[in-house]
């Protein structure tokens, strides 16, 4: 190694994770040093969250011509431009790469070395020939696609996250492993673009979710032509000329599938591997790196973030947790990471938010509770747009504390902020139900369904003889 850095703080990874712990600390005068080995902006600007939701918002397009017609307008099917659609997709990663360059950060005062990191001791990182020993470290090194072990899958040439957004010519007949969020919002999104899609999900589809949220979705997607498989087991792979054959199994035989395209989205294993976590004494598993209250490992030098760390694979909890880091290295001060106040959406449509417990969850801690619906049906705004289908499912106990909010219906990832905060701040369902909101908005359903907490109150014997009472007053 021909050179040695002393610096304050190394982070190795500038994914979302990385870049926010590099970025606060270097805007607070602190000496910072940036690795990565890959593409600035990690998995989340080049792969993940930019890219689908692009893809998403050029297929929305799509479908929102179609139904066009129910509103008066005449409308024909819309002619997909698979080049112009790619185009759109880079776009819109292209108008945000300058947030996350290396030039950026550079101007920030962050030394960025473009190599792969590995400690080579409690105390010290190698990377690209130089030497950089820091007071603190940081792991957000994210995660990869994981791959299934299937004989045969290396005849399919699988695309992931990371290759299906390169895609020349769009898929003829798509076939999706994994029927989970990612699986889910791509199918749908493929469909709409004028694809074949069949998703295949050994377990229950959107699995993650409560059975009451899902069901809209998965409605809304066999409504729209992909065929979902739920227990769908594949036994292997077939050699073919082109595209791929899957050989399903199933009761007296098997069935053969083809499609002229595979994706696979079964999940994610962190990137930390190589790194040299034994010789930094920081414990692991194939689950990630093992944390303490959220984000320190088990050498007290370093700390891990993100997906690196085995928690909630999000953009925004990596985020959360780049907080965290800042408050323990740079302050000294204490920190307890909450789970269940990071969030999460499913960006299918119609789009599934969730924040905090599930009503299995809280039933597996809460002797009672009380369970508070409204449907999209009876909201004015909802029948203006012709969006009715979903519901709002709050969990509460009994005396209206919100333990969970689920939403699944038009823009749920926005409608679930205040159930987010009510959440973090432990505020009850009362908080929300006197709110004054404007009309017609979709918000009113939050509302709506806080309300219905007073509902069995209204109907007490002891309300009746109070209004009584002051009827006979005059």
């Amino acid at each position: 190694m021909s050179e040695t850095l002393q610096t304050d703080l190394c982070v190795i990874g500038a994914g979302s994770g990385g870049l926010s712990v590099a970025a606060a600390a270097a805007a607070m005068g602190v000496p910072v040093v940036l690795i990565e080995k890959g593409r600035m902006g990690g998995d989340c600007l080049n792969y993940g969250c930019v890219p689908s939701k692009a893809l998403i918002a050029a297929a929305r397009a799509a479908h929102e011509t179609r139904r066009a017609a129910r509103f008066g307008v005449r409308s024909t099917e819309p002619q997909i431009d698979w080049a112009q659609v790619r185009a759109h997709v880079r776009g819109v990663i292209g108008a945000i790469e300058p947030t996350d360059s290396e030039e950026r950060f550079r101007a920030m005062g962050v030394h960025v070395i473009r190599g792969k990191a590995r400690f080579i001791g409690m105390d010290r990182v190698e990377a690209n020939g130089v030497e950089i020993r820091a007071r603190r470290f940081v792991i957000a090194t994210g995660s990869s696609p994981r791959m299934p072990n299937i004989p045969g899958i290396e005849f399919a040439r699988c695309l992931t996250n990371e290759t299906i957004f390169d895609l020349e010519e769009a898929p003829s007949r798509l076939a999706v492993i994994g029927a989970g969020a990612v699986g889910v919002e791509l199918a749908q999104a493929f469909r709409r673009l004028g694809c074949d899609v069949l998703v295949l999900e050994a377990g229950r589809a959107l699995a993650k979710e409560d059975p009451e949220l899902a069901a809209p979705a998965l409605a809304a997607l066999r409504r729209e032509g992909v065929e979902v498989r739920e227990g769908a087991r594949i036994v292997r792979f077939d050699p073919v000329h082109s595209g791929a054959q899957l050989v399903l199994e199933r009761e007296g035989g098997e069935e053969i599938v083809t499609a002229s395209h595979v994706l696979v989205a079964v999940g994610r294993a962190p990137n930390i591997h190589d790194l040299g976590l034994d010789l930094a004494r920081v414990a692991h598993d194939e689950r990630g790196v093992s944390v303490r209250k959220g984000v320190r490992t088990t050498n007290r030098r370093v700390y891990a973030i993100g997906d690196a760390a085995g928690g909630p694979q999000f953009t925004h909890a990596a985020n959360h947790q780049a907080g965290l880091v800042l408050r323990s290295a740079l302050f000294r001060l204490p920190t307890r990471a909450r789970p269940e106040i990071i969030p999460r959406v499913t960006y299918a449509d119609p789009e599934i938010a969730v924040a905090g417990l599930t009503e299995e969850q809280a039933r597996a801690t809460h002797k009672k509770l009380e369970i508070l619906r409204w449907p999209f049906a009876e909201n004015d705004r909802a029948r203006a747009e012709g969006r009715t289908e979903g519901l709002i499912k709050i969990v509460a106990t009994p005396g209206g504390r919100v333990l969970g909010a689920g939403i699944v219906g038009a823009h749920a990832g926005e409608l679930i902020a205040p159930w987010q905060m009510a959440i973090t701040k432990g505020m009850n369902v009362a908080d929300i139900a006197g709110l004054v909101l404007p009309y017609p908005t979709l918000s009113e359903v939050s509302r709506r369904a806080a309300i219905l907490h007073y509902a069995p109150k209204l109907r007490s014997h002891m309300l009746q003889r109070v209004l009584k009472a002051i009827r006979w007053l005059g």
